[in-house]
């Protein structure tokens, strides 16, 4: 029960790209006050938190209504995430502009698509499908929504882990995450793979 707990827990907590959301939460706040960022920081985690258990919990029901299945999808959001790890990795992160006080910037662009893109999207779908009984689901919720609590906690923070870091640290710790990020990509979609050859 703990191994499903703790192995959705990583994965979520990578897949989120957590340093990079930190990259983008810090330019997209630099123009606030200190309690407009905390108070942002705040709605962002509230928003992924309800986009994840979502995705996590209706991904099989999508599935079913268009008709795809798991290892067609599989390979499909492996490619896609792996791209959006290999973009970590280069460092090919966009320049986000700074938004203003009066800009509510929580949900759009900051929970989707910064925090919750395409591949992380691909990604909640698979692993909520793969999950089965309650017990297992609620223990997996509850290991996403962990997930997304500590990358909001490190978004209340990120000034103090500007100073600490650094932005070269910032660009170095967000290239690692993408290495973790692209071997969970290459799992999902060699799983989807060797799956579609066998059926």
């Amino acid at each position: 029960m703990l191994a499903i707990f703790f192995q959705t827990y990583l994965k979520m907590f990578f897949i989120l790209t957590p340093f990079f959301a930190i990259s983008a939460f810090i330019s997209l706040t630099q123009e606030m006050s200190p309690a407009e960022r905390r108070k942002t920081a705040l709605k962002v985690t509230l928003a992924v938190i309800i986009i994840s258990v979502v995705l996590y919990l209706y991904g099989r029901y999508i599935f079913e209504l268009f008709g795809i299945t798991l290892d067609a999808f599989r390979i499909g959001a492996g490619a896609v995430l792996f791209l959006s790890a290999l973009n970590m990795v280069s460092g090919a992160g966009k320049n986000f502009e700074a938004g203003k006080e009066d800009d509510d910037i929580a949900v759009v662009p900051l929970a989707m698509p910064i925090i919750v893109g395409p591949g992380t999207i691909g990604a909640l779908l698979v692993m909520g499908s793969t999950v089965s009984g309650y017990s297992d689901m609620i223990l997996a919720c509850s290991a996403v929504v962990a997930a997304v609590l500590t990358v909001g906690i490190l978004l209340f923070v990120s000034s103090g882990l500007k100073r600490l870091l650094g932005r070269r640290g910032l660009n170095i710790m967000s290239r690692l995450t993408g290495l973790f990020v692209a071997s969970i990509a290459a799992q999902i979609f060699f799983t989807g793979l060797r799956n579609f050859m066998l059926n």
